[in-house]
């Protein structure tokens, strides 16, 4: 139904509108611009108050993808890296060669604790700390 509006007020108009070769009269309803630009502001404005911007399960989803992508890409991938680095520390023994934190490369002469002494060149021996120990040239273990 269209509504024709003359001075401010309603007139109904009929129009002949032909459906599977058969007229039938319409009522045709004609709305001025700006009372179509008022109702769909008013429409605006009932959506954003029903619902929000920030709110609602799509920014939840976004948020858990986000946590769960540098989970896997991060997160997850250095602390493999940590674990194999521990482990290959711990199973260091007499006559490994390693290469330290600052690109000293040597042959394992006596393991402590908490540190190791290396031979470096002949008769040439330092004492280092154990996690200065960054890899193995013989096994290709690499801290990165």
């Amino acid at each position: 139904m269209n509504l024709l509006f003359i001075d401010g007020e309603v007139v109904e108009a009929t129009a002949p509108v032909v459906e599977g070769g058969v007229t039938v009269e319409q009522t045709i309803v004609e709305v001025p611009a700006d009372v179509e630009a008022d109702a769909s502001a008013e429409i605006t404005a009932e959506t954003a108050a029903q619902q929000p911007a920030g709110s609602g399960w799509t920014f939840w989803v976004m948020i858990i993808a986000m946590i769960a992508i540098m989970y896997f890409f991060m997160w997850r991938p250095e602390s493999k890296r940590r674990k194999q680095m521990e482990n290959f520390r711990k199973g260091i023994k007499k006559g490994d060669k390693i290469i330290t934190a600052g690109g000293i490369y040597g042959v394992v002469k006596e393991v402590q604790e908490t540190s190791l002494l290396i031979e470096v060149d002949s008769n040439v021996t330092l004492r280092i700390d154990k996690n200065m120990v960054v890899g193995d040239p013989s096994n290709g273990v690499m801290q990165k």
